[in-house]
């Protein structure tokens, strides 16, 4: 072991002249547009499937008031995050942000809510996978698991590939279930009725209405399925390290795929339950295909379309959350946070460990549980805690350095990401509400984290990597004065 500089309440050990040699990713591989297909890779998902959910929880219009605040929370939050990606163009991202700002505890705490995230999503899509294969009567499966499998298999074997060509293929994946929902779309604008949007039973809660049937709980309720129409646009900033020109196409790639989801997420939730009635899909685990055939009474080759190509959408946010969660766990193993080996990249600049190790983890969640609504629940409440300390990072980043260079500033400040910061603890209370045991697996999993940074990893870091540089010339410059 090298001798140990300490610096406040962390410790940085040397390393290998060769070590960040070994920890290379390839740059200049994304554009804006590449940017933009990636933050829509990450959610397309959830435009298929989970949101209607939040019919059953709180009506169409609890549902479409807890969208409205999760899109105002998601949209003033990667305004923030298009101005710290601009400013601090790093693989660590989140992790980099809340270093930078919130100091190692608060940077490692933002890293494993991001990772959580990251890593259970995929375990989760993997299921919706598996039950819409079978579903459909493909291959005769009557188990999930060999499907868990093979997606793994052949999707962590493009990243492998490299991530330009990953990124191309994801884009195409994209593109294609994107193609689905707007046929979606205009095969349901013929079919809608507005009577259909209020015809769940009216219950006895305060402020119970045909327009809120659950009353106001009912919205609280629906917050964590409106988080679906957005969850995980915040991994766009990941790619910062292999982006061509970070601080100009990241906030580019970043608000234009924001602005692609918001105008799905108003489609799909007005026509959706307006077509075949909020009661005939408030359950529905394939709410669009289930809408298309309610409203033309029957299946058609709309609902045949759907069903088949909607299955790229799940695929693609599959494919594109792996990308994240590797690129997470690079910047934190790189920094010595979580352990160095897995963050070692191969000849094609690819972070494989980081890769493997999470995806054969998620393979066994997937294939254990078979419980693809508690895995994505768990995801969600780490998306949530890592959103307030996201939208804290920058308020904190704006009062400490006003003068940091910031190609790029968020319309509002502080005042918007304090918007998003209020939204986004109302969203983690609301994660309690739904799912108590999944909240406490993502509470116990997280302190588990936090005992491993401070009883060891914090003893144990790593100067020279981007997302500690600053830290260490900041402390160094303090002692001096």
């Amino acid at each position: 072991m090298a001798d140990n500089k300490h610096r406040g309440h962390v410790e940085y050990s040397q390393v290998s002249a060769d070590y960040l040699q070994h920890r290379q990713l390839r740059r200049g591989a994304a554009g804006w547009i590449l940017l933009a297909g990636l933050g829509v890779s990450y959610v397309i998902s959830g435009d298929f499937a989970g949101w209607s959910f939040g019919l059953d929880k709180g009506g169409w219009g609890g549902l479409l008031i807890a969208t409205v605040l999760m899109a105002v929370m998601y949209g003033c939050m990667v305004f923030g995050l298009a101005e710290m990606s601009s400013a601090l163009p790093v693989a660590g991202a989140g992790y980099g942000f809340a270093r930078r700002a919130l100091g190692p505890l608060g940077g490692f705490a933002t890293g494993v809510a991001i990772l959580i995230e990251y890593c259970i999503a995929p375990a989760a899509i993997a299921v919706f996978i598996g039950g819409y294969v079978e579903s459909l009567g493909l291959f005769g499966l009557t188990n999930g698991w060999p499907v868990y499998l093979v997606c793994y298999l052949i999707f962590i074997g493009i990243h492998l590939w490299g991530v330009g060509e990953a990124l191309r293929v994801m884009f195409v994946i994209t593109a294609i279930a994107v193609v689905a929902l707007v046929a979606f779309v205009v095969g349901m604008i013929p079919k809608f009725d507005a009577g259909k949007l209020f015809d769940m039973p009216v219950g006895d809660a305060v402020g119970a209405s045909a327009f809120l049937p659950s009353g106001i709980p009912g919205v609280l309720a629906a917050l964590v399925y409106g988080i679906w129409f957005f969850l995980a646009i915040e991994g766009v900033p990941l790619a910062a390290e292999e982006a061509r020109d970070p601080r100009r196409d990241m906030p580019r790639g970043i608000i234009v795929a924001m602005g692609v989801l918001v105008v799905f997420a108003a489609l799909i939730l007005v026509l959706a339950p307006g077509g075949a009635g909020s009661k005939a899909i408030a359950t529905s685990n394939n709410p669009l295909v289930d809408a298309v055939k309610g409203a033309y009474g029957g299946d058609t080759w709309l609902s045949q379309l759907v069903n088949y190509v909607g299955l790229a959408g799940l695929v693609a946010s599959f494919f594109s959350i792996i990308y994240a969660y590797s690129r997470q766990l690079f910047a934190l193993s790189r920094a010595g946070y979580l352990p160095r080996w897995l963050s070692r990249t191969g000849r094609r600049k690819t972070p494989h460990l980081a890769l493997i190790v999470p995806g054969t983890i998620g393979f066994v969640l997937a294939t254990v549980t078979r419980d693809g609504a508690l895995l994505i629940n768990i995801a969600v409440f780490g998306a949530t805690v890592s959103y307030v300390l996201l939208n804290l990072s920058h308020i904190v980043l704006r009062r400490r350095e006003p003068d940091l260079e910031r190609p790029y500033r968020t319309p509002g400040g502080v005042v918007t990401t304090g918007i998003s910061l209020v939204l986004a603890l109302a969203a983690v209370v609301a994660t309690f509400l739904v799912d108590v045991v999944a909240a406490g697996i993502m509470g116990a999993i997280f302190v588990a984290a936090l005992a491993y940074f401070w009883f060891y990893s914090r003893h144990h870091l790593v100067a020279s990597v981007p997302e500690e540089e600053f830290a260490v010339i900041e402390r160094a410059e303090s002692e001096l004065s």
